[in-house]
């Protein structure tokens, strides 16, 4: 992994997906303070670094942007990776719930630019995918990102800053567009053409539209913790990431790469679910809360230790070769 952006190694959008893991993690760290009284520090940590990550890459985003703008004209018009710089306002929408307790000014500001980031990008992404010209193998869960993660966490950062009927408003605009999307995901996953091994991390997404969409309403609605809607979303998405384990070997054929991070961001909103319903007095979730925390630490800790590893690598061997 390179974070220096240049014409021969460009910054992909795609990894901003860190900031999705960690800050997901950092959360569900937050919760388990009041849940088993786990140590405050050790979420607040976890948060710290997926702000600082949050940063860099945007800095570094923004910089290529203004150096290479025909990279950033090549990412947005790719049919797979063009949804993925959504993930701009992603991770930038999920900072705001990490800096919010400290500073309602800042998370405001990160709200608003999130906000307009995400509905200018999305109303243009899915504006060219309404004209066609399509090829159906190109429909992949990158999809969900503009249209249902964007306005998921949309939902979440205006409820947590006070605009519950805002956030109602972004919440039914991802939860109708996954519907319509999850079909057509499904249909080309069944074509005979399999998913090539480059792209099959991209399948990491896939469990995340049902348990984002609960953890916002989580938000916005934390007295229906127990109700039987919430549960059904929550255990639609843990089944799915089931499903990943049960596929791990065909979907881990590629070496490690930072395109796996694409599994964390379900995985660390179906861990913030758990741990929620779980405090709700939701006993499956009861059940399952320690095995998904551990799995949820175990696993976005295993990708941060070899993307750092890989990082330093890099950096000391392209040092040495000086």
């Amino acid at each position: 992994m390179r974070l220096t952006p240049s014409v021969d190694n460009p910054l992909p959008a795609a990894l901003f997906g860190i900031v999705l893991g960690l800050s997901g993690l950092g959360q569900a760290w937050r919760v388990s303070v009041r849940l088993w009284g786990l140590p405050a520090t050790v979420g607040e940590s976890i948060l710290l670094g997926a702000t600082g990550t949050w940063a860099v890459l945007l800095t570094r985003y923004l910089w290529q942007a203004l150096r290479s703008p025909q990279l950033l004209r090549k990412e947005f018009l790719h049919p797979v990776q063009g949804s993925t710089p959504a993930l701009l306002a992603v991770s930038t929408l999920l900072v705001v719930l990490a800096v919010l307790p400290y500073s309602y000014g800042l998370a405001a500001v990160l709200a608003v630019l999130g906000v307009g980031w995400h509905v200018g990008f999305s109303l243009w992404h899915t504006g060219i995918l309404w004209q066609g010209g399509r090829e159906p193998l190109d429909t992949l869960p990158t999809l969900y990102l503009p249209s249902v993660a964007g306005n998921f966490t949309s939902a979440a950062a205006l409820s947590a800053l006070g605009f519950s009927d805002w956030g109602w408003l972004f919440l039914g605009v991802g939860l109708f567009s996954w519907l319509a999307l999850e079909s057509l995901v499904i249909q080309r996953l069944w074509q005979p053409q399999v998913v090539p091994v480059p792209q099959r991390p991209l399948l990491g997404i896939q469990p995340a539209p049902p348990v984002v969409c609960a953890m916002a309403w989580l938000i916005l609605a934390p007295q229906e913790a127990a109700s039987h809607g919430m549960i059904m979303l929550w255990g639609y998405g843990v089944y799915q990431l089931l499903l990943g384990v049960r596929l791990g070997p065909w979907l881990g054929a590629q070496g490690f790469a930072p395109s796996y991070w694409a599994y964390t961001f379900g995985l660390a909103a179906a861990t913030v679910c758990t741990l929620k319903l779980a405090a709700a007095g939701v006993t499956s979730a009861q059940a399952l809360a320690v095995p998904i925390f551990v799995g949820a630490n175990l696993f976005i800790g295993y990708l941060t230790a070899r993307t750092l590893y890989g990082f330093l690598r890099r950096q000391f061997g392209t040092m040495g070769s000086r």
